[in-house]
């Protein structure tokens, strides 16, 4: 019985690349860790949802004292967002807090889970309220956030305890301070934004934001000023100059380091005024 006996083996050939092929390798490499954040840029960057009402004021316009009383009268309120949680409104009730806004949407992309117990809580004791949208125009349209904010928790009612939803506008903490938009196209956005809300609701929505971001990202543009109140952001003894438009403010949001619920802000008038604007 014959045998049938392996014959030397082959050895296998090392692959062959031509030049072009591992230079187009190396270059898709290269562009792959270009795009890739960084470890340090991945802990700089919040995650998309968790901005809020003057996030960014401290970083870009400093902090100061806080207002010294006297003068006109002023009427106290707190702003709100999913960072404080189920929130002990009583206790704010009963300290003096008058009016509250909760935050309700973000972009087209995100709900305040805690938005029930915070602008259903603030009303039952006693509260006038209002909601807010933080806006995110490189996301989407303002169009488009506007129904968004009103069909998520934004929407206006005439029971005199609703204020008109708040459009927050100010610095971008996810990266570009204006969104990636030149100051005609912020203009744009936010005037699509403003004319959708109206359109859904019957209401002028207010309009927070920082002068100093106002001046950036909008050119200090002034035709808001005659139809939407003004929320300013500025935590120092006084407001300070006003955007462009604005004779003066509705709402000063002055620190975000309160007893109770670190925002705290003053309505520019007695609690009739803050009546007067839920009313319409």
């Amino acid at each position: 019985m014959s045998v049938h006996r392996p014959g030397p083996s082959r050895r296998s050939r090392p692959a062959r690349f031509s030049p072009a092929a591992v230079l187009l390798a190396a270059l898709s490499a290269l562009s792959l860790l270009l795009t890739l954040p960084t470890a340090a840029q991945a802990d700089d960057v919040p995650p998309r949802g968790s901005a809020r009402l003057g996030q960014g004021v401290i970083e870009h316009d400093g902090q100061g004292g806080l207002p010294t009383g006297g003068g006109a009268t002023q009427t106290e309120g707190v702003d709100v967002s999913s960072h404080q949680g189920n929130v002990a409104w009583s206790t704010l009730w009963n300290s003096g807090v008058k009016w509250a806004y909760v935050k309700a949407t973000e972009g087209t992309y995100y709900k305040n889970p805690y938005f029930a117990q915070q602008y259903n809580g603030s009303y039952n004791v006693g509260m006038i309220r209002g909601a807010y949208h933080f806006a995110t125009p490189d996301t989407a349209s303002g169009a488009a956030q506007a129904n968004y904010f009103v069909d998520n928790g934004g929407g206006w009612s005439r029971d005199g305890r609703t204020l008109p939803g708040a459009l927050d506008i100010e610095w971008n903490p996810y990266g570009a301070a204006c969104f990636g938009k030149t100051q005609s196209g912020m203009v744009s956005w936010i005037r699509d934004f403003l004319n959708t809300y109206k359109a859904r609701t019957g209401r002028d929505a207010v309009i927070y934001t920082a002068t100093s971001w106002w001046k950036q990202c909008t050119g200090n543009y002034g035709g808001f000023g005659a139809s939407n109140p003004l929320w300013i952001a500025r935590y120092d003894t006084t407001p300070g100059e006003l955007p462009a438009g604005w004779g003066f403010h509705t709402m000063w949001q002055y620190t975000s380091s309160g007893p109770t619920v670190g925002d705290h802000n003053k309505f520019n008038g007695a609690y009739d005024r803050v009546q007067a604007l839920a009313n319409g």
